[in-house]
C-alpha cells in the first residue's frame, strides 16, 4: 500500500508540477574536426549545420566553417575570406585575424557579421558579409563584402568587437556588440541594408562588470582584468529578452576564465536582470555555464532556436593541452531561466 501511495503522489506530481521534472540539459559527445573552434556562430540552411570561427582556417583563409547532419559527427567544409579584406588592412594594419562571426537570416539573405581589431584596443570595428545560402555546393554560394558597419575609437568608451544580431518581437534587427570598457552596448539595424539605421543613433547600454575596491592594477596597454565582459547574445524566449555573455578572461589556455552569464528583459534594449534581480549593469549575471576538471573557460557562445529544442554552443579550453575546441549542449528551460551543461570529465 506505501508502494501504491508513493507511486500516486509521484503521478499526481508530474501531472500537476512537470516544472519539478523538467528535462536536464545534456552536453552532446562531438567527433570529427570540432577541435581548435573558438567564438562558435550556428546556423542551419537545409538540412546541415554550420558552425563559423575566429581566425585562421586550416589550410589557409578566414573564417572557419565546419558542418554537420546530426550535431554530433563535425568536418571542416570551407572558409569564408581567402584573406583579410584589403579595406580593413589599410583602416587596421594591425589586425592579424578576423574574430567572432556571427551569423543571422533576415531580409531574405544570410547577414555574417564580424570584428577587426587586436588585442587589448578598442580602435575596432564590425563588419558585414551577406550571402543567399550557406551550402557551398549551390550556384548561389557567394559571400558578398558589404563593408563597414560600425567602429570604436580610443576616445569611446566602449569596443566594436563580438557582434550578435537579434529580431525583436516586430522582426526589427538588433545589433549587440562589446567587449570590456563600458560594457556591452546595442545598436538598432536597418533591416534592407544590414547597417546602422540612420534614424536612431542611440547607443544603448545593456551590461557592465562593476569596479571592485581594491582593483588589480590594469597591465600595461591592456583595459583592467575586472572590466572583462564580452561577447554577447541575445534571444527572444516566452515573455523575455535573454542576453547572454562572457565574464572574465578567455584566450589564456589552461588560464582561461570565461563562465558563461546570463539576464533577461522585456524589451531588447533593457533593462536586464540577473535572477536575484540584479541589474546586469551593475555586474549582474545568473551563472549558466563554468569550468570543471576537464574544459576550462566556456564562452563565446551562440543559440539556435529550434522547434525541437533549443541549442548551445561555445568554445572551451582542454585542461591539459589549453587548446580550445567546440562544446554544444541541449538549452532547457525552467521558470524562465535557461540551463545548459559542460562535458563531465571522463571516469
Amino acid at each position: 500500500m506505501k508502494l501504491i501511495r508513493k507511486i500516486s503522489v509521484l503521478f499526481l506530481l508530474m501531472l500537476f508540477s512537470p516544472a519539478l521534472f523538467a528535462q536536464a540539459p545534456q552536453a552532446l559527445t562531438l567527433h570529427g574536426d570540432y577541435e581548435l573552434t573558438h567564438d562558435p556562430s550556428i546556423a542551419r540552411d537545409g538540412d546541415t549545420y554550420y558552425v563559423f570561427a575566429t581566425g585562421h582556417a586550416p589550410g589557409g583563409g578566414q573564417f572557419a566553417v565546419r558542418c554537420s547532419h546530426d550535431l554530433t559527427q563535425w568536418k571542416l567544409c570551407g572558409h569564408i575570406f581567402d584573406e583579410i579584406p584589403e579595406w580593413i588592412r589599410g583602416a587596421s594594419p594591425q589586425t592579424k585575424e578576423l574574430w567572432a562571426p556571427d551569423v543571422s537570416w533576415f531580409n531574405g539573405k544570410f547577414h555574417l557579421y564580424y570584428a577587426y581589431s587586436a588585442f587589448g584596443v578598442n580602435t575596432s570595428g564590425i563588419a558585414l558579409a551577406t550571402n543567399e545560402t550557406l551550402d557551398p555546393t549551390s550556384p548561389k554560394y557567394a559571400w558578398k563584402d558589404e563593408g563597414l558597419v560600425l567602429k570604436s575609437m580610443e576616445s569611446d568608451d566602449f569596443n566594436a568587437i563580438d557582434p550578435n544580431i537579434v529580431l525583436d518581437n516586430k522582426g526589427q534587427p538588433w545589433l549587440s556588440f562589446g567587449s570590456f570598457w563600458s560594457g556591452i552596448k546595442i545598436r538598432k539595424i536597418d533591416s534592407a541594408t544590414g547597417k546602422l539605421d540612420p534614424a536612431d543613433s542611440t547607443v544603448y547600454s545593456l551590461a557592465s562588470r562593476v569596479r571592485p575596491s581594491n582593483p588589480e592594477p590594469a597591465k600595461p596597454g591592456l583595459p583592467a582584468d575586472w572590466q572583462a565582459i564580452e561577447a554577447p547574445f541575445i534571444v527572444h524566449h516566452g515573455d523575455f529578452y535573454y542576453l547572454f555573455v562572457s565574464f572574465d578572461l578567455c584566450c589564456r589556455g589552461t588560464k582561461s576564465s570565461y563562465r558563461t552569464m546570463v539576464g533577461r528583459a522585456k524589451k531588447v534594449t533593457g533593462p536586464y536582470l540577473d535572477a536575484d534581480g540584479t541589474p546586469m549593469l551593475r555586474g549582474g549575471g545568473t551563472e549558466l555555464l563554468k569550468a570543471n576538471a576537464r574544459w576550462l573557460g566556456p564562452g563565446g557562445e551562440s543559440v539556435l532556436q529550434r522547434p525541437g529544442g533549443d541549442i548551445i554552443v561555445f568554445h572551451a579550453y582542454d585542461a591539459v593541452t589549453g587548446k580550445p575546441a567546440l562544446q554544444i549542449s541541449t538549452l532547457t528551460w525552467d521558470h524562465g531561466w535557461p540551463h545548459a551543461a559542460l562535458q563531465e570529465p571522463a571516469k
